[in-house]
């Protein structure tokens, strides 16, 4: 798999981490394991900030515009169809067998896309 691919995976994980953090649902757990929820998503946003400078710079900079707008930054490709839209990507691209070794994108919603199986 690509790096840079990679790296929005982990951006991404972080992201739901930190959506998950922010709604709530974990406050016993945070009263459990005596985290201060506001020290976590300081943390959790300073890890994403850091991941994002490894990225390349038109990766980086198309990551951002994504970002502000979605919670989804990179969707999955499950038997041609994209799951951040749920339109099919072309049978050629969905095809090739290195497609996960250079990083795409979907050509209707703008997310970066990996393919499964």
């Amino acid at each position: 798999m690509d790096q840079q691919l990679e790296l929005l995976l982990e951006i991404q994980d972080l992201r739901m981490q930190r959506r998950e953090l922010t709604d709530g649902s974990t406050d016993l757990e945070a009263e459990v394991f005596d985290v201060k929820i506001e020290d976590a998503i300081r943390s959790l946003d300073e890890k994403v900030e850091e991941l994002a400078e490894r990225l390349a710079r038109g990766i980086r900079e198309r990551y951002r515009r994504i970002a502000d707008k979605a919670p989804r930054v990179v969707a999955p490709v499950i038997n041609g169809i994209c799951y951040g839209c749920f339109v099919a990507v072309s049978t050629a691209r969905a095809s090739e067998a290195d497609r996960n070794l250079r990083v795409e994108s979907c050509e209707y919603c703008g997310c970066f896309l990996y393919h499964v199986g």
